[in-house]
């Protein structure tokens, strides 16, 4: 698949610029600690994308974890309907400088994907692919987190295929070009492999609270 070049430069701009696709901004005289250096308040959800969005059915829909795991699982749509839910409201950071507070989430905890398939103890990073062939990458530290999960709902409702649906990685504290949307592999690993943003010089740590954007 190719992406879409244009849509791609812009993002970058955007980013290393710091102007934001804000959507609707909040008044921006409103202080809150909650916010971290360089973001904007807004009340709605802007949608980012490589200009493609892949058709998904719930029929077709896989999501394989493999690599170095003692029990590598393949799910479908009824085998992750089937696990626990998990419920969490989180603070959503994108790197082109708009936050929105309180997200509501409903999925599967990573914690719980984290008991059943089981990381071996060679196992530091990982990596994420999704449908329309977007990855990226993070240590296995950051997602054995309690708020860290593969969300299909957002504010009570099926996540939209515009915001990653039917499922989407959801790290909220890493950048959001961190929570893969679409998701459909997530590979453990002993070595780091760099994701599409990060090849492209976006920082590898994505720390909001560190500013920590840009390589």
């Amino acid at each position: 698949m190719e992406f879409n070049e244009k849509t791609i430069k812009a993002k970058e701009t955007m980013a290393r610029h710091r102007r934001g696709i804000s959507g609707r901004e909040v008044d921006e005289d409103i202080q809150d600690d909650r916010l971290p250096p360089g973001q904007h308040i807004v009340n709605t959800w802007p949608v980012l994308d490589l200009g493609f969005k892949p058709e998904i059915s719930l029929e077709d829909w896989r999501l394989t974890v493999d690599g170095l795991v003692d029990n590598p699982i393949t799910w479908t749509w009824e085998d992750f309907q089937a696990q626990p839910p998990f419920a969490s409201t989180s603070n959503f950071h994108c790197v082109t400088t708009w936050t929105q507070f309180d997200m509501a989430w409903e999925g599967v905890s990573f914690q719980h994907l984290l008991a059943l398939v089981r990381p071996k103890p060679s196992a530091r990073f990982l990596l994420f692919e999704a449908y329309d062939e977007y990855t990226t990458n993070l240590p296995l530290v950051a997602c054995d987190d309690d708020d860290v999960l593969l969300a299909y709902k957002w504010n009570g409702k099926p996540l939209s295929k515009d915001h990653g649906g039917p499922v989407r990685m959801i790290v909220p504290k890493r950048y959001g070009w961190k929570g893969a949307k679409w998701v459909k592999k997530i590979t453990f690993s002993e070595k780091d492999q760099k994701g599409f943003w990060e090849v492209r010089g976006y920082s590898n740590t994505a720390l909001p609270w560190d500013d920590d954007r840009h390589g």
